[in-house]
């Protein structure tokens, strides 16, 4: 099921949200919720956001869509059209206008009695906490900030305006996020960085003395862990957008307006670029960097810094590392290879040319046997 409002919406209010132009139904048109192709109804509204969903769409029984003008033809002549100039963009705009007014808003200023606020915590008035959060001495809270039951901010962090965090979010002392995050439940900000030396005695652990530093619009998925710096902070920048159950690790950088997909695991200092992709499960060495726009396919495992931008893949199956290095030495010579072996058989079955062909006999009568 879509979002939807309990008594729903007029293609008109929809209209004055999205813009477009509006064809083929009545401004006081109601519809109950946004739904999906497969599932949308007549008081439905669906959206067709990819040519590659033509017979989807034709068979799609939604009252009205949100559609591109090099689309309209797909759809069913009956159907209502919105007809924007990016679908996708209006569907994302669509599905949170429908959500906020489906959801009651919080309370602005509201603090649970069961909060626990330190005297000396900055907590702006206009800031909602819930129940059973605790915020320690010196932390800021901004304006308009959501903070939900059961999340933990340490002594002297840092929460920017409008910014949720979700409840049992935890943030260790000194983490700054920035205006308008969003962080989901069981997510932990600023844990100590994997940092230990070995010695005769065992492992020694090294003081994480960095923290962790997110950006603005920062968006991060449910039981992820950011961890702060050993020296330096980890840094996540603004646009950012972070699925669930994602490891970043000490002084790792991300660079504005990078997406990662779930279970990625980045190891420590490592640097992202800005407006990188990586799928899910992918995950990238520590001390390496990964150049601006570059895009890592799922499960794929980075072992060498990406310097050009585009799509990277790599899986190598495990073996022992020196054959694993024959291996892949090999790897990277097999397209010279191949262009050789062509070379190679293309020569081999060549027609003779000769005016005679190829003598099938020994030496004529004639010849000289000197």
């Amino acid at each position: 099921m879509g979002p939807e409002a309990s008594s729903g919406f007029t293609a008109a209010e929809l209209q004055a949200q999205l813009g477009g132009e509006l064809i083929g139904a009545a401004p006081d048109r109601r519809l109950l919720r946004l739904a999906s192709l497969e599932s949308a109804g007549p008081d439905d509204l669906s959206f067709l956001a990819s040519s590659r969903l033509r017979s989807q769409a034709a068979r799609c029984r939604a009252g009205l869509f949100i559609v591109s003008a090099a689309l309209t033809e797909a759809l069913p002549a009956a159907a209502g059209r919105l007809v924007v100039p990016d679908p996708y963009a209006a569907y994302a705009a669509a599905s949170r206008w429908l959500q906020a007014r489906q959801q009651a808003a919080p309370v602005a200023g509201l603090r649970h009695p069961g909060a626990v606020i330190h005297p000396q915590a900055r907590v702006h008035p206009l800031a909602s906490i819930g129940p059973g959060a605790v915020i320690e001495a010196q932390a800021e809270v901004g304006e308009g900030a959501l903070i939900g039951a059961q999340a933990f901010i340490g002594a002297g962090a840092r929460i920017g305006a409008r910014t949720v965090l979700h409840h049992r979010v935890t943030v260790y002392h000194d983490c700054q996020i920035g205006a308008d995050c969003i962080i989901h439940a069981g997510t932990v900000i600023g844990a100590d960085g994997f940092g230990f030396a070995p010695g005769a005695q065992g492992w020694a652990k090294i003081a994480q003395l960095g923290r962790v530093v997110i950006g603005n619009a920062v968006e991060i998925g449910a039981n992820c862990a950011i961890d702060r710096g050993a020296l330096d902070d980890t840094l996540i920048g603004d646009g950012c957008k972070l699925d669930n159950l994602i490891q970043v690790g000490h002084n790792v950088r991300i660079g504005e307006h990078t997406a990662i997909a779930g279970c990625v695991g980045i190891a420590g200092s490592a640097v992202i670029g800005r407006r990188c992709m990586i799928g899910g499960g992918a995950g990238i060495l520590g001390h390496l960097s990964v150049c601006d726009g570059a895009v890592i396919s799922a499960m794929s495992l980075v072992t060498r810094s990406v310097t050009e931008p585009g799509l990277h893949t790599g899986v190598f199956p495990l073996m022992p590392n020196a054959q694993w290095e024959r291996a892949a030495a090999t790897l990277k010579q097999l397209p010279a290879m191949r262009q050789r072996l062509r070379e190679l058989s293309a020569g081999a079955s060549a027609p003779d040319t000769r005016p005679d062909g190829p003598s099938t006999q020994g030496p004529s009568a004639t010849e000289s046997r000197d």
